[in-house]
């Protein structure tokens, strides 16, 4: 009588499928015995883990060091990654029928709203998450030796970011996006010598590189579908090369901490599994969690179908480009949409490179051991975001101020006349500007005492203000101006330099100092326009050129 062979117990199973030939050709190792080695081996064999070391300091395991940002980020582009897939089988780039398709997923495909919102937000907080991950980067010292290439490549990949949230904004094709893009574009225009609206303009309105971007004079069907083969295909190839090369030096530089002294050798080690990978998985479970609970409260914003015959007011571009918005108002858009973002990005990514101590301050947060980089800095990040803020809620009709508490309805008496100062004064200003502040910084002893200085400072100011009043006609208001600007300018264009800059090598002074001049510029250029109505420093109509 035939029976049937008894059947196996379960870890005899187990033990078979593992030690089977199907198995090992898709798995490395044999049965998981949870040793250092096996520990080990789970990270090395893994497609995705074996970019983390097979063992981490138990430093780079603290929360409050990395908060996980760098992890987000390349989670939150794992995210866009699929929803965005998922959207492209239900849009078509076309100026006919990408609103519909928005409607339709609005309202016909199932889930199509909530994917759409997570894709959105998505952006948003990879924009976000990319800036506070180069933050804390920047403030534990991560940038320093042997990571100074990373760090550049880091600004890059802030950079891709950008343009993949920005080239993804004009796809659903409504009036926000229309209009958005059209003030991002208007600023290409202005570019020195490649835009036809720029200084020492070589083009014209048919070739310049507004022109190229987008495929028209104006915003349109070619501009819709050249923004989806950039948002789609160009940007996240080269954004995702990019991601590998990151993670590859990350791996091989190793992870920033502090420097290991003699005595405290042998440093503890654990191993990556499960320590960090456990971390990093809550971590993104958690940023999930947030944004599907975000998309399905807050659907994503769809205006009217995009007609360029009707202008909101105020036109707005995305929030994190309403900085260079906002200094559309002091500057040209040579200088808001281009000089300085470019100065911006290249200041970034020279900072490895001016830092004059290569070990202060590695893999924690030290701003007495650190103060010259963290002062400029935190400086120029407060700055940035005090734009992103003015820009994206203080601004309402006719590019007024509008405090929270008002109302649009009301509109605001129009500006006061601007004026510009004569070429001659204007050359001799800025000249005076970039001569003096080189200059004076070396004009005193570095071994100052702080608060000896900051006193004598404000004591100058008073006595000046005062002067000022008896002898001219400046308003109360006027004299507040001069006397904020002016002792922001002494503090952070003076002491600050004059302490920790003046004995450096003149390399690495002039660099220094030339990008903190134009970071102190932007505040004098405000300040004289509120003060003094003053629209240009310096102005040469021949070619284009205002300051």
């Amino acid at each position: 009588m035939f029976k049937l062979p008894p059947l196996p117990k379960p870890e005899e199973l187990k033990k078979k499928i593992i030690d089977s030939q199907i198995w090992r050709s898709m798995f490395r190792g044999g049965e998981w015995k949870d040793t250092p080695r096996d520990r080990a081996q789970h990270i090395l064999g893994n497609v995705w883990l074996h970019l983390q070391p097979s063992r981490v300091r138990k430093h780079g395991l603290k929360t409050t060091y990395t908060f996980g940002l760098g992890g987000l980020s390349f989670f939150l582009f794992l995210i866009l990654t699929v929803t965005g897939v998922l959207l492209m089988f239900y849009y078509r780039p076309t100026v006919d029928l990408a609103y519909r398709d928005m409607k339709d997923l609005e309202y016909a495909v199932s889930m199509g709203s909530f994917i759409r919102a997570m894709h959105r937000w998505s952006a948003h907080a990879m924009v976000l998450i990319v800036i506070l991950h180069m933050v804390r980067v920047f403030l534990t010292g991560s940038y320093k030796t042997p990571r100074e290439f990373n760090w550049v490549i880091g600004v890059v990949l802030l950079v891709m970011t950008l343009l993949l949230s920005f080239t993804g904004y004009l796809l659903p094709w409504d009036q926000l996006a229309l209009w958005a893009v059209t003030v991002g574009t208007n600023m290409a225009a202005a570019s020195p010598m490649l835009g036809a609206e720029g200084p020492f303009a070589m083009l014209g309105r048919n070739n310049d590189v507004r022109f190229v971007l987008l495929g028209g004079k104006a915003v349109g069907a070619n501009t819709l579908l050249r923004f989806y083969v950039l948002h789609c295909v160009f940007v996240p190839l080269v954004a995702g090369a990019l991601m590998i090369v990151h993670f590859w030096r990350v791996r091989k530089d190793t992870f920033s901490g502090p420097i290991i002294k003699p005595e405290e050798l042998p440093h503890d080690k654990v191993d990556t599994w499960p320590h960090l990978i456990v971390r990093e998985y809550i971590g993104a479970l958690l940023c999930m969690v947030f944004i599907s609970g975000w998309s399905l409260l807050i659907k994503a914003p769809l205006e009217e179908m995009a007609n360029p015959t009707v202008t909101p007011n105020p036109s707005k571009a995305p929030w994190y480009f309403t900085g260079l918005q906002e200094l559309l108002v002091y500057f040209d858009p040579w200088i808001a949409g281009v000089v300085l973002p470019t100065l911006i990005m290249m200041g970034l990514m020279a900072i490895p490179y001016l830092d004059p101590d290569k070990q202060k301050g590695v893999g924690r947060y030290a701003f007495k051991e650190r103060p010259l980089a963290m002062t400029y800095f935190l400086f120029g990040i407060g700055m940035w975001f005090t734009l992103i803020f003015i820009g994206s809620f203080l601004r309402g009709p006719n590019w007024d101020i509008y405090w929270p508490w008002e109302s649009w309805l009301i509109h605001k008496p129009p500006p006061p006349r601007t004026w510009s100062l004569p070429i001659v004064w204007g050359l001799a200003v800025v000249g005076a500007y970039f001569v003096i502040g080189m200059v004076l910084p070396k004009l005193g002893k570095p071994d100052f005492e702080w608060k000896a200085a900051l006193r004598n400072g404000l004591m100058g100011a008073i006595g000046a203000l005062a002067l000022l009043k008896i002898g001219t006609h400046l308003t109360w208001e006027q004299l507040g101006y001069i006397a904020f600007f002016g002792y922001v300018y002494y503090v952070f264009g003076v002491l600050v330099p004059r302490r920790h800059l003046a004995t450096q090598t003149i390399g690495r002074y002039t660099t220094t100092m030339v990008l903190v001049l134009f970071m102190l510029g932007v505040l004098m250029k405000m300040g004289v326009r509120h003060g003094f109505h003053i629209k240009y420093i310096l102005t040469i109509p021949q070619v284009n050129f205002n300051i």
